[in-house]
């Protein structure tokens, strides 16, 4: 397995910190970034001389390419960016403040490309790369309660996928991993969550609302074994576009896929019958 560069935000905890963790236990140099202040000191000395931590909110667009450069200048050329940073929200649409939405977008989405943005002249140039975007199952399918996580990963997996074509022809690859529900503190410490204030929304909110919090910190997934994954991923000579992390992620995806699938053949008279007529003979 070659040495590569990786540059992993948000290896403080959770997915992010098992990545670097087994990347750096591969034989790889990880610089990775953290938002506390005492935390890059913390990383690095995970192992001396191989990881390199750096203090950046991904939202600051100035602060991600000023991190950026420091990378590629004091780390070395960055070989695979793993935009992982992120956070979760859950309340309904109507109950959930549009700063909460904003807020949400400005990490999930803007900070991912703006680090993107920031690593990928350096990227071409060399003709080489590949930019990895945790996103999650729920980019793919929904459920009540998340929706503003679920739209900044539905945004971030449709500029993977457009991204992708874009950079093939330089020699970078593309791919979003999407997670099932991993042991991390997404429904934790890490999920914000907007305050109830319509009762309408007892009945199919409270059960689900009380379902994720019990289910924090017993989720079925391993960080670690996905963080394997993931440097599988890596290696792969004709790397996918997609990929799924987690049995859970597996069925809940397909069963979305199918019921799209089922909706548009039960609508596909409709959907073909809005081109134009042609003109009578």
């Amino acid at each position: 397995m070659a040495k590569k560069t990786f540059l992993i935000t948000g290896v403080s905890s959770g997915l992010g910190r098992a990545l670097a963790e087994e990347a750096l236990r591969a034989g790889h140099r990880v610089a990775g970034t953290v938002r506390e202040e005492a935390a890059p000191a913390a990383f690095e000395r995970l192992q001396p001389g191989e990881s390199f931590g750096f203090r950046l909110d991904v939202s600051d667009e100035k602060a991600v390419a000023e991190v950026v450069a420091r990378v590629e200048a004091e780390v070395g050329p960055i070989d695979v960016l793993v935009n992982n940073a992120g956070y979760g929200h859950e309340g309904t649409v109507e109950e959930s403040p549009m700063e909460e939405l904003l807020r949400q977008f400005d990490v999930n989405v803007f900070g991912a490309v703006a680090v993107i943005k920031a690593a990928l002249p350096a990227m071409r140039q060399r003709r080489r790369g590949h930019i990895v975007n945790i996103t999650s199952m729920g980019g793919l399918m929904t459920f009540p309660g998340i929706a503003y996580y679920h739209g900044s990963k539905f945004a971030l997996e449709g500029i993977s996928g457009a991204l992708g074509k874009e950079v093939k022809p330089f020699g970078i690859a593309v791919t979003a991993v999407e997670p099932g529900m991993f042991r991390t503190d997404w429904a934790g410490r890490s999920l914000v969550r907007s305050a109830r204030r319509i009762a309408d929304y007892d009945a199919v909110f409270d059960p689900i609302r009380a379902a994720r919090a019990a289910r924090s910190g017993r989720q079925p997934g391993d960080p670690a074994k996905a963080a394997r994954a993931i440097l599988q991923l890596v290696e792969a000579p004709n790397p996918p576009a997609h990929l799924l992390l987690g049995p859970d992620a597996l069925k809940l995806v397909r069963e979305g896929l199918a019921a799209f699938a089922e909706e548009i053949s039960a609508w596909e008279a409709v959907s073909a019958s809005t081109d134009f007529d042609p003109p009578a003979a």
